[in-house]
């Protein structure tokens, strides 16, 4: 039973890892800088997201986005205390749990 739950914590971190990878990528392009320190406005799409977009929306970033939040909300949980005696558990509850929540439910399908 151990290690099936060492393995299951091991793919979980994997895709947590692997999400948060694609979060850095996506806010540069976002931003309009390539990682070579250029601006890549020429290379930003604008209108509406294709299908093949939405789906990649809905597979890749939404479910784990949501595992995102699940965990987030945990954390928050967790540090409660700590965020109620620094007096910022408005904050906490912001980054860790309204932020994730909103980009994983709230933004249209298909943007990034």
């Amino acid at each position: 039973m151990r290690s099936r739950n060492g393995k299951l914590m091991s793919y979980f971190l994997a895709v947590i890892l692997a999400v948060s990878n694609m979060l850095f990528v996506s806010s540069a392009y976002a931003g309009g800088y390539s990682s070579m320190g250029g601006h890549t406005d020429d290379y930003i799409v604008t209108g509406k997201p294709t299908g093949a977009s939405m789906l990649a929306d809905a597979v890749f970033m939404r479910i784990p986005m949501t595992a995102v939040t699940i965990v987030g909300a945990a954390a928050f949980v967790v540090t409660l205390p700590f965020s109620a005696i620094g007096g910022n558990v408005g904050e906490a509850g912001t980054k860790l749990v309204a932020e994730p929540f909103k980009y994983a439910w709230v933004r249209p399908l298909g943007e990034l």
